[in-house]
């Protein structure tokens, strides 16, 4: 729809004739109607007095108009530009400078912000087994502050034991989780029969299931799940981690 069709639509909407339109802008009734068919573009002058008219937001009239990173500056920012253009050279070069001193401070605040924010999640006490079985975390937790430096999806921690996930998971370290579904090559937490573990999921066409170990020399520490095996599979959550690890299976 054209920036024409969208003021007829919006004038009729409000249910005004164009010589009602052309009356509230100052123009004539041939004015108006050669702004609906788009023969004719609308002068700025004129163009603040149409929004105010049909009381309508600027995108939405110019939405079709654009593409790409165009455009439309709201109400206060066509106040802004006209308060610009008023100033004289030393007044736009001291705003200029102005401008990159408040950008600069408010990026400085939000990595501040990001870095800085304190929140809490709980920290499993019972280790997730990389390799070795351990038993299933419940209640037994301590709440452990964490800042922006840990991913905002994390939802719980748990520490790890065993190597069968390094490097990207080291023996001792802290893995981060939040209950997400897991999507085949996901590293998740896992209860098998009651026994925890921390592996790369896949499942394969058969619909058999693999626990994997990134580590192949831990090979041996694999969990393969057919569907006929009969045991208990719990996922009880997808690991956060900087990159995705390659499918070791």
């Amino acid at each position: 729809m054209s920036f024409g069709q969208r003021v007829r639509e919006r004038r009729k909407q409000l249910g005004m004739s164009q010589a009602e339109l052309a009356k509230k802008l100052g123009v004539s009734l041939s004015a108006v109607s050669n702004y609906e068919n788009g023969q004719n573009a609308v002068k700025e002058e004129v163009l603040f007095k149409l929004f105010r008219a049909l009381d309508i937001d600027p995108n939405y009239l110019y939405q079709d108009s654009f593409s790409g990173k165009a455009f439309v500056c709201s109400a206060e920012e066509q106040s802004l530009v006209r308060k610009y253009r008023e100033l004289r050279i030393h007044g736009r070069q001291a705003l200029h400078a102005m401008a990159d001193t408040l950008g600069g401070y408010q990026a400085d605040m939000e990595e501040e912000i990001a870095v800085g924010e304190i929140r809490q999640i709980p920290l499993y006490r019972n280790p997730a087994a990389a390799g070795y079985a351990a038993p299933v975390f419940g209640e037994d937790f301590d709440y452990i502050s964490v800042t922006g430096e840990v991913p905002q999806g994390a939802e719980y921690a748990v520490r790890i034991q065993g190597d069968s996930m390094e490097p990207y998971i080291r023996h001792g370290s802290i893995a981060y989780v939040n209950r997400d579904p897991l999507a085949s090559g996901d590293v998740g937490i896992f209860c098998v029969d009651g026994d925890m573990f921390c592996k790369q999921y896949v499942r394969d066409k058969l619909g058999i299931i693999y626990l994997l170990s990134l580590n192949r020399r831990r090979a041996d520490a694999d969990v393969v799940l057919p569907r006929s095996s009969g045991r208990s599979l719990v996922c009880l959550g997808r690991v956060l981690l900087p990159s995705r690890p390659p499918v070791v299976r």
